[in-house]
């Protein structure tokens, strides 16, 4: 079977014989994008995979009501998005502890990770980026990492372009002056 377009994943979704076939393709063409979204948003790769596997959990649960208003991957991006989102702030919850101490428990993370490759550089740009508040990391992601347009992530994100514009302006100039601080 060649791969199917959105549209043609949906309408074999809603059939209920077709559905787990269906759903087990949309999986299969999105889990990767997503869960590399998801990962740098909460750094662990365990988080990660939890954070993937509610965000799929979710979806199975919403695509019978999925009015195709947006394209499927900006729908599941959005999904994917919240759930980071909620997740890191439950996390942050449960430690009680100041941003700093959160974000510095994140930059501890990535240290950690067997899981990370990147060189020196790469780390320091990540222990950057770990040090903006959630929604500019995120803008800074979508826009720096994934190259995506302002206004599929304002769709994703349900926010407005100017906003997505000065929080990625500030992410940036945030990253600048972290980098030229560690020198």
């Amino acid at each position: 079977m060649s791969e199917l377009n959105d549209i043609e994943l949906i309408k074999l979704f809603r059939h209920e014989n077709k559905r787990e076939r269906a759903f087990s393709l949309i999986v299969k063409k999105y889990q990767q994008k997503l869960y590399w979204h998801i990962r740098k948003l909460v750094i662990s790769h365990d988080d990660s995979d939890d954070v993937l596997q509610n965000t799929f959990v979710k979806a199975w649960k919403g695509l019978l009501k999925f009015r195709e208003e947006s394209q499927l991957y900006t729908w599941l991006y959005r999904i994917a998005t919240n759930e980071s989102l909620t997740f890191l702030k439950n996390k942050r919850r449960k430690l009680s502890s100041s941003i700093e101490d959160y974000q510095n428990q994140l930059a501890d993370s990535l240290e950690s990770d067997e899981y990370y490759t990147g060189d020196e550089i790469q780390k320091k740009l990540q222990k950057a980026i770990l040090r903006l508040p959630d929604k500019q990391r995120l803008v800074f992601n979508m826009r720096y990492f994934d190259d995506i347009k302002y206004d599929e992530i304002a769709e994703m994100v349900g926010t407005s372009v100017g906003a997505l514009k000065a929080s990625y302006h500030h992410a940036v100039k945030k990253i600048e002056d972290y980098l030229k601080n560690e020198e």
